[in-house]
């Protein structure tokens, strides 16, 4: 398959950290998730009120989207999203159940229902870039960057778009790990299994 794409950037978000390229852009010590991620969204000035109303799977995937898109000039509506992970929404599928076996509830809570599927996170993502693009969200045992590298160079090769937003995005109760990267026309990094790969571990 020819290949003349590049990956542009990627950031990797795990441990309070964020790393944009290899650069450390905000460090937290925040005990929860959830502080870890009110915290970021803080910090970079987030003006997004629907975020405070996602699961914990969507925050994290929409604060690596916005972080490393902001940063980008080549990024329009066809800009496709290719996401994975391990576990799938089964963090929210938890609290989904816990709706369900309280006794005192008649009714499953409709505002967990509505991300107990995991892309979910990329309708959010597409709605605040106003992406028009087409996205799939794939389940691994672990890290798959030759599948993530294949599917994207096959919507690149079709001419379906012109960037693809790739990634991880790993949420289950506090155990937390999203690395996304972009990959376009311009770039100094080859888009390679290998190159994804040498990114992803470098942390």
């Amino acid at each position: 398959m020819k290949n003349d794409h590049f990956i542009q950037d990627y950031i990797r978000i795990k441990d309070n950290r964020i790393k944009l390229g290899e650069k450390v852009l905000f460090e937290s010590d925040s005990k929860s998730f959830a502080a870890f991620a009110k915290a970021t969204y803080q910090h970079f000035n987030g003006k997004y009120p629907k975020f405070f109303k996602m699961d914990a799977l969507s925050k994290l995937a929409f604060l690596a989207a916005e972080i490393l898109l902001s940063n980008q000039k080549y990024v329009d509506e066809n800009t496709a999203l290719v996401f994975s992970n391990r576990a799938g929404s089964l963090d929210t599928d938890r609290k989904h159940q816990e709706t369900i076996a309280d006794a005192n509830n008649y009714y499953p809570s409709p505002a967990v229902f509505v991300y107990t599927l995991p892309n979910i996170c990329l309708g959010e993502i597409s709605i605040k870039h106003k992406l028009h693009s087409e996205n799939s969200f794939f389940i691994f045992d672990h890290f798959n960057a030759n599948h993530l590298f294949q599917y994207s160079s096959g919507l690149l090769q079709a001419n379906k778009t012109a960037s693809v937003l790739c990634g991880w995005v790993e949420m289950d109760t506090e155990n937390y790990d999203a690395f996304l990267y972009l990959v376009g026309e311009n770039g100094a990094l080859p888009h390679t299994t290998d190159a994804i790969n040498e990114v992803y571990n470098n942390e």
